[in-house]
C-alpha cells in the first residue's frame, strides 16, 4: 500500500492550485490587496499581464463585440499555456466546481449509488455549440450569466445568493441523478479546453501498464474513465491522448503499482 502522501499527492496539490488561484482573485475585494484585478473570464495581474478565457473571447466575437488588444494578448497567452499542459487541466486544477463535483464523486462511491440519468458525453459539444449561437444571436455573451464558475466568482464579493443554488443543484446532480454528470456530460467549458487539449505536450502515461492487476481503481477514480482503456489494454502507444483527460493524476495517485505517471504526448514508453 501506498503511504498516505502519496496516495493523495496530486489531489492535494491540486487543491493548493485551486486555492490559491481563487484567494488571488479575493485578495484585492475582500483586503485591498490588489495582485490580481478581475475573475478568470478576464484578469489582470500586477497591473503588467492580461489574462483572457479563449472560450469567453470566441464568444465575444460570435457576439460581434469590439476586442481590445489587451483581450487578444491574454487569450493567447492562455492558449499557448493550455496547448502545453492540457486543455482540460483548466477543469482540474483551475475550475472551483471541480471541487464540489470531486466531492459528490467520492460521496457517491461511499454511499454506493448506483445508476441514475443517462447523458451522452456529446451533450456538452451540443450546449457548447448552443452558446455560441445564444451569443450571435443576442450580441452577448450570455453563458456568463449563467456560467457556476462565474457565479460563485460573483457570489464571494457580491453575496453568494443564487450562487448556492446553482453550486448545491450541481452537487445534488452529481450524487444522485449522474456520476460526474455537470463536469463530464454538461459543460460546454470543459468541452471547449478538451478542443485545446487535443494536442496538448503533457500527458498521463500507463508506462509500466505491464504491472497492472485489472484492480479497475483507476476507473473508478477517474472522471473520464473512457481515456485510460486505449493505452492501459492497447497495442499502440501507453499515453493517454484523449483531449477528455484532465490531467488530474487520480490514477497515479490511486494505483499501487505505479502504472501511471505524467509524461509528454511523445513519450511511447
Amino acid at each position: 500500500m501506498k503511504v498516505w502522501f502519496s496516495h493523495y499527492k496530486w489531489l492535494l496539490l491540486r487543491r493548493l492550485t485551486q486555492l490559491i488561484i481563487l484567494s488571488l482573485f479575493l485578495l484585492g475585494p475582500w483586503f485591498g490587496i490588489w495582485i490580481v484585478k478581475g475573475n478568470l473570464a478576464s484578469s489582470l495581474t500586477l497591473d503588467v499581464l492580461p489574462l483572457t478565457d479563449p472560450y469567453v473571447l470566441l464568444q465575444s466575437l460570435f457576439a460581434g463585440q469590439t476586442l481590445e488588444t489587451a483581450a487578444l494578448t491574454g487569450a493567447l497567452i492562455v492558449l499557448i499555456f493550455y496547448l502545453i499542459v492540457g486543455g482540460r487541466v483548466y477543469c482540474s486544477w483551475v475550475c472551483p466546481i471541480n471541487i464540489v463535483t470531486d466531492v459528490a464523486a467520492n460521496l457517491r462511491e461511499r454511499l454506493n449509488i448506483k445508476g441514475g440519468t443517462s447523458i451522452s458525453r456529446a451533450t456538452r459539444y451540443w450546449l457548447l455549440a448552443i452558446s455560441l449561437i445564444v451569443a450571435w444571436l443576442t450580441g452577448t455573451i450570455a453563458w456568463e450569466l449563467i456560467n457556476p464558475v462565474s457565479m460563485v466568482y460573483r457570489g464571494l464579493i457580491f453575496g453568494m445568493g443564487l450562487a448556492w443554488g446553482i453550486v448545491v443543484a450541481i452537487f445534488l446532480f452529481d450524487l444522485l441523478m449522474s456520476k460526474r454528470g455537470w463536469c463530464s456530460h454538461l459543460c460546454p467549458v470543459g468541452a471547449f479546453y478538451s478542443l485545446l487539449g487535443k494536442y496538448s505536450l503533457l500527458r498521463i502515461s500507463a508506462s509500466k501498464r505491464e504491472q497492472c492487476d485489472d484492480c479497475m481503481d483507476c476507473f473508478k477514480v477517474c472522471p473520464e474513465p473512457q481515456v485510460i482503456k486505449p493505452a492501459l489494454k492497447g497495442q499502440q502507444s501507453p499515453v493517454i491522448l484523449s483531449p477528455n483527460c484532465t490531467n488530474c493524476g487520480q490514477c497515479i495517485d490511486i494505483c499501487d503499482r505505479d502504472v501511471f505517471n505524467f509524461s509528454t504526448r511523445f513519450n511511447s514508453n
